[in-house]
């Protein structure tokens, strides 16, 4: 199957990642999370608001990745923006998803790992429960709830703001029997396009990873010669190599299945186990080729370790993900 972005996926890649790299600017090792400027450029250019399908969005995220930019794209657009628009009421579109896409609102989904709880139940017509590390939950206008008893729109939420690995991009959100707008859209919509993107994200961070540690690898010289010359290194970056590729391949596959509203639950599961498997390996490998620069928090290559890890782990592992499928399998030999 020929996975070749098309002439629109290129030209949205291009756009984001010219606004990106003039100006994405990552913040200190704790610090930052969102930047609303550069949030707002995006919708001014008309990154945001590009009308088109899940398979540009992965293109605009995977840009995002490599530029570890602090934008809520994937949990404003391609998923709850995305939900309103398939699924909300008018209200709902032109009071919130409209909002989004110009750059001038954030929303969160407060998604379970694989498998998980919910979280938040439904009583009386009210929504209550907790959920830690809400990505973007610090920043976020309001939340897309998922329930035993459906979706939820909310605002009024008590928010906590958690520091993470990489940045300050998470919170911890809390209910207490606040009133929510019900949104007809199914949870597994939710997981499925939450999932996809995120190996999109992934695929951006570790294709940027790989990059500069191979550059680096050809700069770095020990005993009079660059250590991209030693066998041990050359494995290390072609094991990286096919890695990403694998990461790559299984991405664009489930995220044309999901395009193509085609049975993708499988093929979503394998993706997210590759991006978190070959995440873990890819991001220690950008550490040990750069050796004492690697662990430096201070260095871009440890952004990018530590934003690897977090996406590894990020509504489940590679072992939560590999036991769905197994599931998936189990339930269904053919």
């Amino acid at each position: 199957m020929d996975f070749t972005m098309t002439e629109t996926q290129q030209e949205l890649a291009a756009l984001t990642r010219r606004v990106l790299d003039d100006r994405a600017k990552p913040g200190q090792h704790g610090e930052g999370g969102f930047d609303p400027e550069l949030w707002r450029e995006l919708g001014r250019v008309g990154v945001i608001d590009a009308d088109f399908g899940l398979l540009e969005q992965c293109a605009v995220l995977t840009e995002i990745g490599r530029a570890l930019a602090p934008v809520p794209y994937l949990p404003s657009r391609t998923v709850a923006a995305g939900a309103l628009f398939a699924f909300g009421t008018p209200e709902q579109i032109e009071r919130w998803a409209m909002p989004v896409v110009r750059g001038e609102r954030v929303l969160a989904v407060a998604l379970p790992d694989i498998g998980g709880a919910p979280g938040f139940s439904l009583q009386r017509g009210r929504v209550s429960g907790a959920r830690t590390a809400v990505p973007f939950g610090a920043f976020a206008d309001g939340f897309l709830v998922p329930t035993g008893d459906g979706v939820f729109l909310v605002e009024q939420a008590e928010v906590q703001p958690q520091s993470v690995i990489d940045t300050a991009d998470a919170a911890l959100v809390q209910l207490d029997g606040v009133p929510g707008e019900p949104v007809d859209v199914p949870v597994e919509w939710l997981w499925l396009h939450a999932t996809v993107g995120l190996c999109a994200v992934q695929l951006g961070v570790l294709e940027s990873a790989l990059e500069r540690t191979a550059s680096y690898a050809r700069e770095r010289k020990q005993f009079g010669q660059p250590i991209g010359g030693f066998q041990a290194v050359r494995h290390r970056l072609a094991d990286a190599y096919l890695d990403v590729e694998a990461v790559r391949l299984s991405l664009w596959q489930a995220a044309w299945r999901v395009a193509e509203d085609l049975p993708a639950t499988e093929a979503v599961a394998t993706a997210k186990y590759w991006a978190a498997e070959a995440g873990h390996r890819v991001a220690h490998t950008a550490v040990h080729v750069h050796g004492g620069v690697g662990i430096d928090v201070e260095h871009p290559v440890h952004r990018y370790f530590a934003a690897a890890k977090r996406l590894e782990f990020t509504w489940g592992g590679a072992t939560a993900h590999l036991r769905a499928l197994g599931d998936l399998l189990a339930a269904d030999p053919a």
